[in-house]
């Protein structure tokens, strides 16, 4: 399999962190967003969106962080995703709540207006509007994560081991280092991602990230929780 990412990329890390903690046998190509390698045509041929990461098996090439994630985890056979029924909807259902209003409102609505240029907007009412907009609605989004689905006992999402879900979702929650999130509000969360950044691979998936993003923008004056 052939995996063509970026480590900084938010949707990347979770996959590369897969692969890491299970030596899934993946091929990675690396498309070097910080120089448009993802605009280029011979990537556009490979995904059309221009977005990473994209995974390549044989003939059969697949798009998207959480389809791409249950893939590879179904075709290594890995405890990281279940085969029980049940369990595995509890998986997809928690990755689904990541994918959308979580990352909608964490992700797009506060943290990308702050540090790319082109999700800012121009208009400084409108763009404190959008983040103060952002920024109450991840609050209430870390609340139900802290309370209703991590919770006192669980070690992971689901219990004490991680899965595909913890990959995915601690991949969207990393972005609060780069503008420096005080995350103690959520104390669950807080314990949760101390977990996930105690696994054996955690550091190295995510070196080029720290080094290429966070290190570099610890002066600038994000708005934070």
């Amino acid at each position: 399999m052939k995996l063509f990412a970026d480590p900084i990329s938010t949707t990347c890390r979770p996959v590369l962190l897969l692969a890491a903690e299970t030596d899934a046998d993946l091929d990675v190509v690396f498309i070097d967003l910080s120089k448009g390698a993802h605009l280029q045509p011979e990537y556009a041929a490979v995904n059309p969106n221009r977005a990473v990461p994209a995974l390549q098996d044989g003939d059969f090439l697949l798009t998207e962080s959480s389809a791409i994630l249950k893939y590879v985890a179904e075709k290594i056979g890995s405890p990281a995703y279940p085969a029980d029924l049940k369990k595995r909807a509890k998986i997809n259902s928690l990755m689904d709540w990541f994918n959308t209003g979580f990352y909608r409102d964490f992700g797009y609505g506060f943290v990308y207006p702050q540090l790319f240029p082109h999700y800012k907007n121009a208009d400084e009412k409108v763009q404190k509007a959008v983040l103060d907009a952002g920024r109450e609605r991840t609050k209430k989004w870390l609340g139900v994560l802290d309370r209703e689905i991590i919770g006192p006992k669980n070690k992971f999402l689901t219990g004490d081991q991680p899965t595909i879900a913890d990959y995915f979702g601690a991949g969207i929650l990393s972005l609060a280092d780069v503008i420096r999130c005080d995350l103690s509000p959520w104390p669950n969360v807080q314990r949760w991602l101390k977990n996930m950044r105690a696994l054996p691979s955690w550091e190295k998936v995510h070196k080029d990230y720290n080094e290429k993003l966070v290190e570099p923008t610890k002066a600038a004056p994000f708005v934070m929780f």
